[in-house]
């Protein structure tokens, strides 16, 4: 069992969510509760928490100062905001923080279990023994883990990935994705996902014998003339003068 304190400072909120939901089911016992983020970090200083669901906004410290006081402190506790506010400023400072998962008010069943049985199997590979490498990892840079996931995401899932799914693979709200990945990477979510898409299609085009209302389909569009104007437009001929082009 993971556990967790719940902080939010509306009592009925707290007690709900304390009283209401099966954590047991998935994982966690419930070990506390606090109405502020002063509380909050008081409780983790003096008991194990491995995860905190807390309000983004609350008297004394916000969800977002509670956050970037545990990421100051290297605390391995995992984050999760609960808010009834949408704003993105609020997000992208949470997501410097290593907060990646949201709840919404009213929270819904199926949310709340989806969250935390994703967060449950992250932290079960966290506590699993890391296998030996048998050669030195190679070296890399700084990357963010959220778009490297989205972005893979996109690759695996070209036949019907959208920006809902998208974010809900990586567990954030719509429009924070959009903003977010366009913050980071310069470039906007739908013009990154056509990107793909085309030159995925060319590789096909040139790899394999498949028909391009096949190809179409296989990089999401239904419409094998939607597809042809699109990759006319991108690349300036057609998929079959792509195909035959020497």
């Amino acid at each position: 069992m993971y556990n967790l304190l719940i902080t939010d400072d509306e009592s009925e909120i707290r007690n709900g969510l304390s009283n209401y939901f099966p954590w047991h089911e998935f994982g966690y016992q419930v070990i506390g509760q606090a109405c502020d983020g002063e509380e909050a970090l008081a409780f983790i200083s003096e008991k194990p928490v491995d995860v905190l669901l807390c309000d983004i906004r609350m008297p004394s410290l916000s969800g977002i100062e509670v956050a970037e006081r545990l990421f100051r402190q290297r605390s391995d506790v995992k984050v999760v905001l609960l808010s009834g506010f949408r704003e993105f400023e609020y997000a992208q400072l949470a997501v410097q923080y290593g907060v990646k998962r949201y709840l919404t008010k009213p929270t819904k069943y199926t949310e709340i279990a989806e969250v935390f049985e994703q967060l449950r199997n992250e932290l079960d590979r966290t506590k699993a023994p890391a296998p030996s490498p048998s050669v030195a990892p190679a070296e890399s840079g700084a990357t963010d883990q959220t778009i490297d996931r989205v972005k893979a995401y996109l690759q695996d899932n070209l036949s019907n990935a959208t920006l809902e799914s998208a974010a809900k693979h990586v567990f954030l709200n719509p429009f924070y994705l959009s903003k977010y990945f366009k913050t980071k990477t310069g470039e906007n979510f739908s013009d990154f996902l056509t990107n793909v898409r085309m030159n995925k299609a060319a590789e096909l085009l040139k790899s394999t014998a498949a028909k391009t209302y096949e190809i179409s389909e296989i990089v999401g569009y239904s419409n094998s003339k939607n597809f042809t104007r699109m990759f006319r437009s991108y690349f300036g001929m057609t998929p079959r003068e792509y195909r035959n082009e020497e």
